[in-house]
């Protein structure tokens, strides 16, 4: 693991002797998009899994406001990919050429996420041809209207069987133009059950994208990203214009065999990379 101990104070989980961790990094980075500042960069908000979160991160210690014990193992710890060993996997990366190190040297505290399947089905759909200061506006409107009030302040995400019920039209506030479409599709499958997370987290990757790409307006992208941010495939990596300048440039054959067991991860560190250093890859 990549924390000492995890540990309550008071109301508060705390981690201690956090390793590979930066909530500006991972929280950021284009893989969520309901998480916000408050003072600095070592103070995040958020709602994800149906609840307001606040953490802090200073140093190595990881603070979970209002978090039990149990909480954290049962969500949280999945969620911020705590299950998984960042130090050996980085150790496994920078073996194998110099780009991978300088990504890796890069973002030192960037992690992969686990999130909700039907949050990231409706939120990728969303970014289709869009910016991410846009996806966190459609998906932050997207919520206050549809969404339940949270007791903290904030919305929820609305249910699968709440946007199923609605039209195009119903839509219009989020301003998401030809998506709207898409995320009704995306909602009514989920509903009656014909697209069901539970059940599809059981088949291979193959399998669970074939069933992706059947709802409207989901192509290979918006695909990977399912599988890879809300099921935690992370042997499937999605393809935008960064990552595929990235391959082209220095992967034109795809990842090596060592890369491939983890090609999403590697694919989060080099798309970071190249969008932060883009004269490298233009």
């Amino acid at each position: 693991m990549d924390y000492k101990t995890a540990e309550q104070s008071g109301q508060d989980l705390v981690l201690t002797g956090v390793k590979h961790f930066d909530p500006a990094q991972t929280l950021d980075c284009g893989q969520a998009f309901r998480w916000k500042y408050n003072d600095d960069s070592s103070q995040f908000t958020g709602i994800a899994h149906g609840r307001r979160l606040e953490l802090h991160f200073a140093r190595d210690i990881l603070t979970l406001k209002n978090v039990t014990q149990q909480e954290f193992e049962a969500t949280w710890k999945e969620y911020f990919d705590f299950n998984r060993s960042y130090s050996g996997l980085r150790q496994h990366f920078t073996n194998t050429d110099e780009t991978m190190t300088k990504a890796l040297a890069f973002s030192p505290g960037l992690r992969l996420m686990r999130q909700d399947v039907w949050e990231v089905l409706i939120s990728f759909i969303l970014s289709q041809n869009s910016n991410i200061p846009r996806i966190k506006k459609m998906i932050s409107l997207l919520c206050e209207h549809f969404g339940k009030p949270l007791p903290c302040g904030g919305f929820t995400f609305p249910a699968p069987e709440v946007l199923a019920k609605l039209n195009a039209y119903d839509l219009s506030p989020i301003r998401c133009g030809y998506r709207a479409t898409y995320i009704i599709d995306a909602a009514r499958r989920t509903a009656d059950g014909s697209f069901n997370p539970v059940t599809l987290s059981t088949l291979s990757s193959e399998e669970i994208k074939k069933a992706l790409l059947e709802i409207h307006g989901i192509g290979p992208k918006v695909a990977e990203c399912v599988l890879l941010y809300g099921f935690g495939r992370v042997e499937r990596y999605p393809i935008d214009v960064w990552v595929k300048r990235v391959m082209a440039t220095l992967y034109p054959e795809g990842f090596p065999a060592a890369l491939q067991k983890y090609s999403g991860i590697a694919q989060q560190f080099l798309f970071h990379y190249a969008r932060m250093n883009k004269e490298q890859f233009v």
